[in-house]
């Protein structure tokens, strides 16, 4: 019986399927699995040990390496693996060739593209040396700018790898290739325009701007484009091209926020006491701890409106945070209310007298007792 069994099971295992005997299906499949279990070993075991030796070392490159490595390292037992398992196989065509040495391509570059995202905060202190103010929006522009210059060469190289002779398919696009140099142009422009941006230091991320028809604050500044945040907590993104074409106002520059305001008082209050208001306004905003005295502060009565003697006030804050303006603004305009009450007099609104010097021949008004 045993030797009935084992004929059976060597029948099976001879079995082809796909042109392979089956015993081969099974050990590659058991090669695939190890290198699996091998992957999660290296993880749990290689790469933790490691991670604990370089922690206790002084300088953090080592830590740095590590975290650069890692992750392509444990994709390389699956690629290994597949290749074994395509030789076990005896899967030589050529698709399947070309796809591994892909992957291990692709293996290298991830390698390159991870160094660049681990040693952000090194790139960002290399910038300082373009100015503080402008390492980061510097920093953001040439990480991105080596992020896809490192897909373009891994895109090429796979191009390459798959016979494709890439200087020759662009000399053979033509017209095509026109089309495309075309689309391009915008594109070439969007980047100087980026670089126009950087190098006139016209804004910069974290501040509060206004393009156009587009204001908020800055949230990124790529290299073909800007994204804004309005205050609607919608997102914008403005091609750099427009911005650098387009004048900029920057809030965040300014250190003083301005306050500009008529008011009008009733017609009835008698000139003194408009000199007086005018005086107590301009003594108060003198003394306002929240008023900038080193910018121009005028307190004039102004004009004769249809309905009020209007006083003009103009004056800066010595703040530009929103909400610290808003709070002085606030604070100026009760003590206003309150001279113009001590004064005696009344804020006017719109309103219209009527005087009629003779009624119309034959109008007559009656009352209810005759």
């Amino acid at each position: 019986m045993d030797r009935d069994f084992l004929e059976r099971l060597n029948d099976i295992l001879n079995q082809v399927v796909l042109g392979t005997p089956l015993y081969k299906w099974a050990i590659a499949l058991i090669i695939f699995l190890l290198f699996l279990f091998f992957r999660k070993i290296f993880s749990a075991v290689i790469v933790n040990s490691i991670r604990v030796v370089v922690s206790r070392t002084k300088t953090t490159v080592d830590d740095k390496v590590l975290k650069v490595i890692e992750s392509p390292l444990r994709f390389l037992f699956i690629v290994i693996g597949l290749w074994i398992v395509f030789d076990i196989l005896n899967i030589q065509a050529d698709i399947v060739q070309h796809t591994v040495r892909s992957l291990f391509i692709i293996l290298v570059f991830w390698i390159f593209y991870n160094g660049v995202n681990v040693f952000t905060e090194d790139v960002y202190k290399f910038t300082q040396k373009f100015g503080k103010d402008l390492a980061r929006e510097v920093g953001s522009f040439l990480i991105k700018a080596t992020k896809s210059f490192i897909i373009i060469l891994a895109a090429l190289a796979v191009l390459q790898e798959w016979g494709i002779n890439v200087t020759a398919l662009i000399a053979s696009l033509g017209i095509g290739g026109l089309a495309i140099a075309l689309a391009a142009k915008d594109t070439a422009a969007n980047l100087f325009g980026g670089l126009t941006i950087l190098a006139d230091k016209s804004l910069k991320i974290g501040e509060w701007v206004k393009v156009g028809s587009v204001e908020g604050i800055v949230e990124d500044l790529g290299m073909r484009t800007t994204k804004i945040r309005t205050f609607e907590k919608s997102l914008v993104t403005v091609p750099n091209q427009y911005i650098a074409n387009n004048p900029i106002e920057n809030f965040s520059r300014r250190d003083i926020r301005r306050i500009k305001m008529t008011i009008g008082i009733v017609y009835d209050t008698p000139s003194d006491t408009v000199r007086k208001i005018v005086k107590d306004i301009k003594d108060m905003l003198l003394n306002h701890p929240g008023i900038a005295k080193d910018q121009t502060l005028l307190v004039f009565f102004d004009k004769f409106s249809d309905s009020s003697l209007d006083i003009f006030i103009y004056t800066f804050t010595n703040t530009a945070n929103w909400e610290e303006y808003m709070a002085i603004k606030e604070d100026v305009n009760l003590k206003i209310m309150e001279i113009v009450e001590k004064n005696g007099s009344s804020f006017a609104y719109p309103s219209q007298s009527i005087y009629v010097e003779k009624l119309p021949k034959g109008l007559e008004f009656y009352s209810d007792d005759s």
